[in-house]
């Protein structure tokens, strides 16, 4: 068997700028299998965004989303229980990757040494792995030159302060000092002002945010808005030798590198085995719920219907088990039985996994004696109904009904009787699983049931794969729906009474209004 692992580079971005990246971290960054960065739960990452012109396309990516930041936990080791258990898990993620000779990239914005979070995984795996730091320019040098100002000359000293400094300590070393950088602003801006005016050097100081970056802004120290004053801020205090000058007005900066991005992921500990039955939306990513896209990238072990589970990116590090639809009490059992043994399970559905999916099942089965004991989360998704609804308008936007007519798990009979209680109740309906193969005729059944309590004009909706490359979505009377027009990819709203159709310009809306007139 192979020995010959893969290298770890901690690559600097630099403050923002995608041109400030050095030759040698965009070359690194194009050859890597791996690109690693870390992010918050809304999933994007300034990181990755530099990087961004470099990337092949093909490359595994595995974002680090941050359990907790400044927020409460109710970790039992606290705030730092909760970190030093995500870099552990972070860590053992890239070691997966190492151990298997893929080279991995770390992106770091600014330098990856200096405040910045390559340096958690920097120290778990470096005595294991060969690893390489590739510097970046960092966040003060670019709000220097951002000001257009210098900050030391000839024997002049800089130092460089944490916002997170108590006041008086902050004031202290200001006063007693020829230049400073004081980095992590944010929630702290307050406090670090403050400490300028107690040292006496309010007057002389300059702040930069986005440095580089579009948006970037300046302007001297006294007069920002804390309100306004983003993480990602720095304020300067140049030496008075090398200040002869004051910086122009038009500039901006980024603090540091630091580990900036993060947010809660409700991701499973290092060790523990987890179950966490996630949506992904009616289509592709831009449909994926961030709380889920963070689930999905933590997760050991995939399960799900095997189309479903192909909408997920393949990554190497994960083990995929791809089931038949039908399957759905053995596929909840598998994954348990995988999170019993310490894997962190992801259960993949489509749409919303609590309607006519995956979550229902897997709570049935987890309430057996033997699976009481395995944690068991369920995040939402997008539902079909949703993205079909919005496409026209809201159809749905009064009181409705959701029903399957699939009579694989029900008798065709209790579909017929709710079928007709939501139409003499006046409710729109959402109509999920119209047809199949095996099911050519239900569709036609259920508009001849619903005729009986409702117009032949009654509008209805068909929506097939929206937000999907086969996307097709009609209007129809209901005395006009044919079930040749319907597949199992096909979901149908029937309008209730007050349900309307109107035409505005080339686009034809569909609503329901929220108020509610009794049809006469």
């Amino acid at each position: 068997m192979s020995t010959v692992t893969g290298t770890l580079y901690g690559v600097g971005l630099g403050p923002g700028d995608p041109e400030l990246t050095t030759i040698k971290a965009a070359r690194l960054i194009g050859a890597a299998d791996v690109i690693a960065y870390h992010c918050a739960r809304h999933g994007r990452s300034i990181a990755r965004r530099i990087a961004e012109p470099h990337l092949r396309g093909d490359q595994i990516e595995e974002p680090l989303v941050y359990p907790v930041t400044t927020e409460t936990t109710d970790h039992p080791g606290g705030y730092q229980g909760a970190i030093d258990e995500f870099y552990a898990a972070a860590a053992q993620r890239l070691a997966a990757h190492l151990d298997a000779g893929r080279d991995v990239v770390l992106l770091a914005e600014g330098d990856p040494l200096f405040y910045g979070s390559y340096m958690h995984m920097h120290k778990r795996l470096a005595h294991r792995y060969r690893t390489e730091v590739v510097p970046g320019v960092t966040s003060i040098s670019a709000a220097s030159a951002a000001l257009g100002t210098p900050l030391v000359e000839r024997d002049e000293i800089l130092t460089v302060l944490p916002g997170t400094l108590p006041r008086e300590v902050l004031a202290e070393r200001l006063a007693g000092t020829d230049s400073a950088a004081v980095m992590k602003l944010g929630r702290t801006f307050g406090n670090v002002r403050g400490a300028f005016a107690d040292a006496g050097r309010l007057d002389e100081a300059f702040y930069v945010e986005r440095a580089t970056m579009d948006g970037q802004r300046t302007g001297t120290l006294a007069d920002i808005d804390p309100d306004s004053v983003p993480y990602f801020a720095i304020a300067l205090l140049p030496g008075q030798v090398a200040a002869s000058v004051p910086g122009s007005d038009d500039p901006v900066a980024k603090s540091s590198a630091d580990d900036a991005e993060a947010a809660s992921t409700g991701a499973p500990t290092t060790g523990t085995g987890e179950v966490v039955v996630v949506g992904t939306g009616p289509a592709g990513r831009d449909w994926l719920t961030p709380q889920v896209a963070a689930a999905l990238a933590a997760a050991d072990d995939l399960v799900g219907y095997g189309p479903y589970l192909d909408r997920v990116p393949p990554n190497p590090r994960q083990r995929r088990h791809p089931s038949d639809n039908r399957v759905e009490a053995q596929r909840a059992a598998h994954a348990l039985d995988l999170a019993a043994a310490g894997r962190s399970v992801a259960v993949v559905s489509a749409g919303d996994p609590g309607v006519f999916a995956m979550a229902a099942a897997v709570l049935e089965v987890a309430s057996e004696p033997k699976y009481l004991d395995v944690p068991v989360r369920v995040l939402p998704g997008l539902t079909a109904a949703q993205a079909v609804a919005a496409s026209v308008g809201a159809p749905l936007g009064h009181d409705y009904a959701m029903i399957s007519l699939s009579d694989r798990l029900k008798p065709w009979q209790v579909v017929a009787d709710r079928l007709a209680a939501a139409a003499r109740a006046d409710l729109a309906i959402a109509i999920y699983n119209p047809r199949s193969k095996a099911r050519p005729w239900q569709v036609g059944a259920a508009r001849d049931v619903l005729l009986e309590h409702r117009s032949p004009d009654t509008p209805v909706v068909l929506g097939r794969d929206v937000g999907g490359a086969g996307e097709r979505v009609r209007i129809v009377r209901l005395a006009d729906l044919d079930p040749e027009d319907v597949d199992m990819r096909t979901l149908l709203i029937i309008g209730s009474s007050t349900t309307r159709v109107v035409q505005r310009g080339d686009r034809t809306a569909v609503f329901t209004p929220r108020h509610y007139r009794q049809p006469s």
